[in-house]
């Protein structure tokens, strides 16, 4: 998870890693994987959630905090507000766009207004994580 900081995670990487999760856990717990388990009943067998996706999520968000609070290039190109011309097609997903989803209803403002006090940022950050969004 190096450097997970810096990725965007779209449905289907998040899949991915949620598939991934699971096969560690079955090969921590060596259960073959043609084993008739469901996902469910392998999570309970070892007392876990799934957790990768939250932490992933909470790095970004501690992270887009350090770079908002900087306030240099890192800050714009976060942002995506720079000039020139929109490439054609389909807009890429921004870490922005995939943040705002994790932490709830709000817009993309708002949550940079609330990156600036540092307090805040954490109390959001610890509340989506608990909740399991």
């Amino acid at each position: 998870m190096y450097g997970c900081e810096a990725w965007t995670i779209s449905k289907q990487i998040q899949n991915k890693l949620e598939a991934t999760e699971m096969w560690f856990l079955r090969r921590m717990l060596r259960i073959p994987w043609t084993a008739k388990k469901t996902n469910e009943k392998v999570l309970n067998e070892a007392n876990k959630r799934r957790s990768l996706g939250r932490t992933i999520t909470k790095r970004h968000a501690t992270f887009l905090g350090h770079v908002m609070r900087r306030g240099k290039l890192e800050h714009l190109v976060t942002t995506g507000k720079f000039e020139g011309e929109r490439s054609r097609g389909r807009q890429r997903e921004k870490i922005m766009d995939g943040l705002a989803t994790w932490l709830g209803p709000g817009k993309v403002s708002d949550i940079l207004a609330a990156v600036k006090d540092r307090d805040l940022w954490r109390d959001m950050i610890a509340n989506a994580y608990k909740q399991g969004t």
